[in-house]
């Protein structure tokens, strides 16, 4: 129990404190405050609509303790595939193609052209080396082969989406950052160049070598200490090359902004949206499975991603809760849902439904029947 209260304690006291402690740096682009977004002395949501307070925090702390889905974290070992590094560099690979590194960071390969989502590579989403949500899983590659990158985005500035560690070994590697508003101070701190980051407000783009990439609105929060909350933008993303349009979730909430999104953007081939962490105490900046569905069907999404599961014990409910909700969901809409194993190659050619590998992990059979909050989910 104490150990369980100690990561608990780390992940929502701790992992706000630690970095009150630097960011002495001046932010880039200091003129921020005139985004239509920068309301009040803070970033704000489009229908300010805000997280949890502290309020919650002894009623979260127990439940924690004492109403916590079992298992939280796999008893078997998760499959992971490990990433062919001569693949990547390989310029006449003719197929782009995507990578899920765990949790929410992916890997993106057009022909050689190698981009990463909110990459996080280290062996917890913790401001702290010692405690804090471990990873289920290792890395499906060597961190020191990662050949050079054309652009990493960032979606937000929490520990779970923005590793300082991760930054720090990527940096000399990384041609562009692109990121929200106020983010690229935290990298300026962290010794990259300042000409290599590109903070962009909701609805503002960039395009950097093949892709063109959008900033979109997301609902949720950011803040890294105590006394930064909401200081810094969150965002979604809208990424096309000639050939193909993803979208991008990053944390969020369900909003009517994916509409409006899908509507200026859409179709896309892939909708990459966040599935897990979600409860009822935090559910205007977290999405639960039957939201994650909705909102691919407001973006026009042809095939649907999930992310934000299966590598960090983030949430109360049990880890493959998230994957097979919405894989009973997508059935029923028929929606082909993306979830291929860790590392595995997936060509955007061939964005059709994967193999359901959580269940064998999970140790239950096809045909035995899944229950969530007291309610059957027949298989």
């Amino acid at each position: 129990m104490l150990k369980s209260f100690g990561l608990f304690f780390c992940l929502v006291i701790g992992v706000l404190v630690m970095s009150t402690i630097s960011c002495s740096t001046q932010p880039l682009d200091s003129g921020y405050e005139q985004s239509p977004q920068f309301r009040q002395g803070k970033f704000q949501n489009l229908d300010n609509v805000s997280a949890a307070g502290m309020a919650k925090l002894p009623k979260i702390i127990w439940r924690y303790l004492f109403d916590k889905s079992r298992p939280a974290a796999p008893q078997q070992p998760v499959p992971l595939e490990n990433i062919d590094m001569a693949r990547l560099t390989n310029t006449e690979q003719a197929q782009p193609e995507i990578y899920r590194l765990g949790h929410s960071s992916l890997l993106l390969n057009f022909s050689g052209e190698i981009w990463l989502l909110d990459p996080v590579f280290s062996k917890r989403a913790s401001p702290v080396s010692w405690m804090g949500p471990e990873r289920f899983h290792p890395l499906p590659f060597e961190l020191d082969k990662l050949p050079k990158i054309r652009g990493v985005i960032i979606s937000h500035d929490h520990y779970d989406h923005l590793d300082k560690e991760t930054i720090a070994v990527i940096a000399d590697r990384v041609e562009h950052f692109v990121t929200p508003l106020g983010v690229g101070r935290y990298l300026q701190e962290w010794g990259v160049e300042q000409e290599k980051i590109h903070q962009l407000d909701w609805w503002q783009g960039i395009e950097l070598g093949s892709l063109s990439v959008t900033a979109t609105p997301a609902q949720h929060f950011s803040g890294r200490g105590l006394t930064d909350r909401d200081e810094t933008l969150w965002a979604s993303w809208v990424l096309q090359s000639k050939q193909h349009k993803l979208f991008f979730s990053g944390d969020t909430g369900y909003f009517d902004g994916f509409k409006t999104i899908g509507d200026r953007f859409g179709p896309f081939d892939l909708t990459i949206l966040e599935n897990g962490a979600y409860d009822k105490d935090w559910a205007e900046v977290h999405m639960t499975p039957e939201q994650t569905l909705q909102a691919h069907l407001d973006l026009r999404g042809k095939a649907l991603m999930p992310v934000h599961n299966s590598t960090f014990d983030l949430a109360l409910h049990a880890w493959y809760e998230p994957l097979e909700r919405l894989s009973e969901l997508a059935q029923a809409q028929w929606v082909p849902l993306v979830t291929p194993v860790i590392g595995q190659p997936l060509p955007f050619s061939e964005l059709t439904e994967t193999t359901a590998w959580w269940r064998a992990v999970a140790g239950f059979e096809s045909e035995s029947p899944i229950v969530f909050d007291g309610e059957e989910i027949a298989d």
